[in-house]
């Protein structure tokens, strides 16, 4: 049994997650749609079990009525897991993974910044990647979003 075999194996036994949420791309890549319930323990414990300790970068997409986060890490090995994780956008609220990976503070403020995502316990900080003066409630990676939206020109971030 391959390493990504093993790992799929673990996440449907441990985490109740279908088989056909797991997917092994091609080598050394699987991508998981893991649950949101519990998804700050669950997180946790993935991460500790199975080593993966390298935090790439996290991605936010808008796919309609919700938010999709896509938490993309490592292990030394060059195993990389993807973990997808979708939020409504009626409540985007999420705990921080800060305490986890303290370099994924600067992810998760540009989800705040770009999707108006809620992140539990992420300590104040400056906004990223917006400017402090972008009028508040404009999230720019919404579908939603329209550049005319700011309300004037004087308004709009210099």
């Amino acid at each position: 049994m391959s390493e990504e075999e093993r790992i799929k194996s673990y996440l449907a036994d441990e985490f109740k997650i279908p088989a056909e949420k797991i997917r092994i791309q091609r080598s050394r890549r699987l991508f998981v749609d893991f649950p949101l319930e519990g998804f700050h323990g669950n997180f946790r414990k993935l991460c500790k079990e199975l080593k993966f300790n390298i935090l790439l970068t996290i991605t936010g997409l808008d796919v309609g009525e919700n938010l999709e986060f896509i938490y993309h890490l490592a292990r030394p090995d060059g195993i990389v897991l993807n973990l997808k994780s979708q939020i409504p956008k009626t409540n985007p609220e999420r705990n921080t993974i800060s305490d986890l990976f303290p370099g994924g503070m600067i992810y998760e403020r540009e989800l705040i910044d770009m999707f108006g995502a809620k992140i539990i316990g992420l300590p104040p900080g400056n906004r990223y990647p917006l400017p402090e003066d972008w009028p508040e409630g404009q999230f720019p990676l919404l579908k939603s979003w329209k550049a005319d939206m700011l309300k004037s020109k004087s308004e709009a971030p210099k």
